[in-house]
């Protein structure tokens, strides 16, 4: 604390902050390190703070100006930001004396009551929502003290011809400032110039690929784009503009998902963001597959307007999907499994979501609208052709999987609760298919089982990660999706009892 202090004098007796506002957008492109990876401060900023309080901003600072000016709080910079915790369970809010309606509590008032979170949450024996949110709030608590104390943010320095990362408090040093004061009158903004030119002489820019990831937001474009060239296919008789948008969309997701796997070095298919991601990605290029094979323009349409759902998910539903890039655990990081496994489970998804969204349109077609036994038996047929696609690529993702399976964990099949429920998914969607085949399952009865059958694909997909949470699949456990889930689920059940009851049978 001392060494801090007489930092902060010495700064402040140079007039070095007063006469320049250190904490700018400028910084974003700064070099860092965190979560075993170089990164721009951007980054960094916008994560942590989203982590801490849900939001990228603080007042009218962004991510960056913010981090800066709550990490220069360690040398005793008199300043004070609004930083508003988020907590979402009311146990806990009652524990921070909040109302049931608040999302979230200043800052001060969780580092006041600190140690009663850190008894409630001895006392936990139980693994639930509860414990897992006072968990959260103590880590968002680490976070800003750890912000707060300049410890989070790293700076690189030359140490033997190589860069090492160390923290701004030990980067800041009076020597160094001093040092730098005989050649800069703004010595800190010299310091950190000439730290950015040392990194980028040695290890060069590569790491401002996932600035420009970030910022240029193409999965957001590709979301409207979407939904242009769903209105291009229904609206215009001519479908060329309609076709070049999908082409526009697949290109723009592409573009994306590479500089995902540039950053990542790893097939973007490792967490729930992910995987959200690659399915709708996947059911757009499966869709095109089937159009040219079968040359049904439906299949397209069904594919965008999955491929908009998911895209809606990785933008809206932050609170449940995590954008980040995080590390990998040790299991996946054998990338020739990752790539075969995982995508074709998720690519079967994808198929098998696109049997969901035209089933679910024929029932509400067949509720609301007119639809001739001629039609009705051209959509069956579209539904079935989907299926057979997406319960190939399942089998073939369960096969991978155990193969997987017995080279990380030593056995072919375990029941693990993943497992369970992708062979539960597989056994369903091959009971359909069968029933169809052999006429057991007539037309009226076959769309309403494809819809609701998809509610197995959602347990497997999202209810093992966000309810059950157990098993050996921990890695891809996540929180939040259980009221997404809950929903899916009554709003599924509704559209299939509307659909169904009084209706006549169509042969």
């Amino acid at each position: 604390m001392g060494k801090l202090l007489s930092l902060f004098i010495l700064l402040f007796s140079f007039n070095t902050f007063a006469q320049f506002n250190f904490c700018t957008k400028d910084l974003e492109t700064f070099p860092t390190r965190s979560g075993g990876r170089e990164k721009p401060l951007y980054v960094v900023a916008t994560e942590t703070l989203r982590f801490i309080t849900g939001e990228t901003k603080i007042e009218d600072l962004s991510a960056t100006e913010a981090f800066c000016k709550l990490s220069l709080k360690a040398f005793g910079m008199p300043l004070e930001l609004p930083v508003m915790v988020r907590v979402d369970h009311i146990d806990v809010k009652k524990i921070l004396g909040m109302n049931e309606n608040d999302h979230s509590v200043d800052i001060n008032i969780v580092i006041a009551k600190i140690a009663l979170i850190d008894t409630e949450l001895a006392q936990q024996k139980e693994n639930n929502s509860y414990k897992k949110e006072l968990t959260k709030v103590k880590q968002r608590h680490d976070a800003y003290i750890a912000i707060t104390s300049a410890r989070l943010w790293t700076i690189p320095q030359v140490n033997v011809g190589k860069i090492e990362f160390v923290s701004l408090g030990e980067f800041l040093t009076e020597t160094r400032v001093a040092e730098a004061r005989t050649k800069s009158a703004l010595p800190v903004n010299y310091l950190f110039e000439q730290a950015k030119k040392d990194y980028l002489k040695l290890n060069g820019d590569s790491y401002l690929l996932e600035l420009t990831y970030f910022k240029y937001n193409l999965f957001l474009w590709a979301m409207l784009i979407s939904i242009l060239a769903i209105f291009s296919f229904v609206g215009l008789k001519n479908k060329a503009p309609a076709s070049v948008l999908t082409l526009i969309t697949i290109g723009l997701q592409i573009a994306a998902m590479t500089m995902r796997i540039l950053i990542s070095g790893r097939a973007p298919v490792t967490n729930m963001y992910e995987t959200v991601m690659f399915s709708g990605f996947g059911a757009l290029v499966i869709s095109c597959i089937i159009t040219i094979y079968r040359k049904e323009i439906a299949f397209v349409i069904a594919g965008l307007g999955y491929n908009i759902l998911c895209l809606m998910m990785m933008k809206f539903a932050n609170g449940m999907l995590e954008p980040g890039i995080s590390p990998l655990v040790p299991v996946l990081r054998d990338n020739f499994w990752l790539s075969t496994h995982v995508t074709t489970v998720i690519l079967s998804y994808a198929a098998l979501a696109l049997s969901w969204l035209i089933a679910n349109g024929l029932l509400i077609r067949d509720r609301f609208f007119s639809v001739s036994s001629s039609e009705y038996r051209y959509g069956v047929d579209l539904i079935y052709t989907c299926i057979k696609f997406g319960v190939v690529l399942l089998s073939t993702g369960v096969i991978l999987g155990g193969v997987w399976a017995d080279y990380s964990w030593g056995r072919f099949w375990g029941w693990d609760p993943k497992e369970t429920w992708s062979l539960i998914v597989l056994l369903v969607y091959l009971a359909i298919l069968h029933g169809k085949s052999t006429s057991w399952i007539p037309p009226h009865r076959f769309v309403p089982l494809v819809a609701g059958a998809f509610m197995s694909v959602m347990m497997a997909w999202f209810g093992v990660n966000y309810i059950l949470a157990s098993g050996l699949h921990s890695y891809g456990f996540s929180e939040g999706g259980a009221l997404f889930l809950g929903s899916f689920f009554i709003i599924q059940i509704t559209l299939i009892i509307l659909g169904t009851l009084g209706k006549k049978k169509l042969a």
